[in-house]
């Protein structure tokens, strides 16, 4: 088996290309396509909650099952795992295409559509995402190799997140599709030429449900969920607290999307040089608190503020990278814990995307018709809906925020600690 150790750089890339087209999916979608419904076609904010709620939820649900499909794809030969995410691909990229550009104008039938292609991108997301995270899982290592694996892809999808932010405002919404469609092939095609995993000696359980038998996993996941929906919450309100609360110029916008996940791009490679020294966990920590020390400050801003809110947003992308990189190598650690590394990736990683994808359909789900009851809607100037839209954008992440760092201190750090005062002379 190619092992970190052996994890050069040509491999780094190859595998963490296909993470660069992967993220359009993610954080991306969930700032574009609120937006762009409800101001285009007039598609009411509850509404557009409650698909974006539903959708994922669908999705969210499948996940374990194609991560158990995956680790019977794995038992077989990893190619067979490559050709089934080629087939997800081929469906993926129609399918976010014709997402953004509906051939509909009128608000029912485009909320219509938004369910459908939601539902079927989604999907064939899913199925390249399992297939590829229980990939690097495989390729194992300590804790700082594993976390340079989960930091290639983490890595080169922030420079997906970061393309995925401006694209739409530099060059619109048809060339946005298309870019997707190019960089997913070249990703498929590197991954096919990077390192291998050897085929599973043995045949992985039946039970779908092995991974929430283990009490160290679901703890993980309660903590990952809580710090998803922390952060998946201002990703969907993002453009509406920009374009109404600061009444920022719409010039504006990619600026503040590319700052924030530049940032994040940029501090990767420092928060992962910290993880010999602190250890996954505590260097995860430390990211937690910087995000709820930096994005508390948004609550005190207002009309003419962009300049305070680009600070804002540098320091909390920073943060964002511990996110990004950590949490995927702290489970990678704790499958190999579990005694279930070579066997059960799959199933892991779709109990973990599902959780990942509950976070962000809570968000949406939440977010948008409680802010709709409040008063709020795309435009308005009135001083209660706007403080609500601060109050959701701002004070709600960060008090998930700081539970979920309260979760992982208990979960991972306090017995440590505890291990290491009884172990001392």
């Amino acid at each position: 088996m190619n092992t970190a150790p052996g994890f050069t750089r040509s491999e780094g890339w190859r595998y963490g290309l296909l993470g660069l087209p992967l993220a359009f999916v993610a954080l991306p979608l969930y700032v574009i396509v609120p937006n762009h419904y409800a101001r285009e076609f007039g598609v009411p904010l509850a509404a557009l909650g409650l698909v974006l709620l539903g959708t994922r939820l669908l999705d969210a649900v499948v996940d374990p099952l194609v991560g158990r499909w995956v680790d019977r794809r794995f038992a077989r030969s990893p190619g067979a795992v490559l050709r089934f995410a080629a087939a997800a691909c081929l469906l993926l990229a129609p399918a976010f295409a014709l997402l953004l550009l509906p051939p509909v104008r009128e608000p029912q039938a485009a909320l219509t559509w938004a369910a459908a292609l939601l539902t079927v991108t989604y999907l064939a997301f899913s199925a390249v995402t399992v297939a590829h995270q229980s990939w690097g899982a495989m390729l194992g290592g300590d804790e700082h190799q594993r976390s340079r694996i989960v930091g290639w892809r983490e890595g080169l999808g922030l420079v997906g997140v970061l393309l995925a932010s401006v694209a739409p405002t530099l060059w619109g919404l048809p060339a946005t599709a298309v870019l997707f469609a190019v960089l997913l092939a070249a990703g498929w095609l590197a991954w096919r030429q990077g390192a291998t995993p050897v085929p599973r000696s043995g045949a992985p359980r039946k039970a779908i449900s092995l991974p929430l038998r283990r009490p160290a996993f679901r703890g993980l996941l309660a903590v990952f969920t809580l710090n998803g929906v922390a952060s998946a919450i201002p990703a969907t309100l993002v453009l509406f607290f920009v374009q109404d609360r600061l009444q920022a110029s719409s010039a504006l916008e990619p600026a503040f999307l590319a700052t924030y996940f530049a940032c994040a791009a940029l501090a990767m490679p420092a928060w992962l040089a910290l993880v010999p020294r602190w250890g996954l966990a505590r260097t995860w920590l430390a990211g937690m608190g910087l995000a709820v020390a930096a994005f508390s400050g948004t609550l005190a801003l207002g009309p003419g503020d962009s300049a305070l809110f680009l600070v804002v947003c540098a320091l909390s992308g920073a943060a964002l990278g511990t996110d990004l990189a950590l949490p995927g190598a702290v489970l990678a650690g704790t499958i190999a814990q579990a005694g279930d590394r070579g066997l059960h990736e799959g199933a892991y990683f779709g109990w973990w995307n599902f959780a990942a994808k509950a976070s962000l359909a809570l968000a949406a789900g939440l977010a948008l018709p409680l802010l709709e009851l409040a008063g709020y809607s795309p435009g308005t100037r009135e001083p209660q809906a706007l403080a609500a839209l601060s109050m959701a954008y701002a004070l709600l992440p960060c008090a998930l925020k700081l539970l979920a760092g309260l979760g992982l201190y208990l979960l991972l750090l306090r017995p440590a600690a505890a291990a290491a005062t009884r172990g001392a002379p």
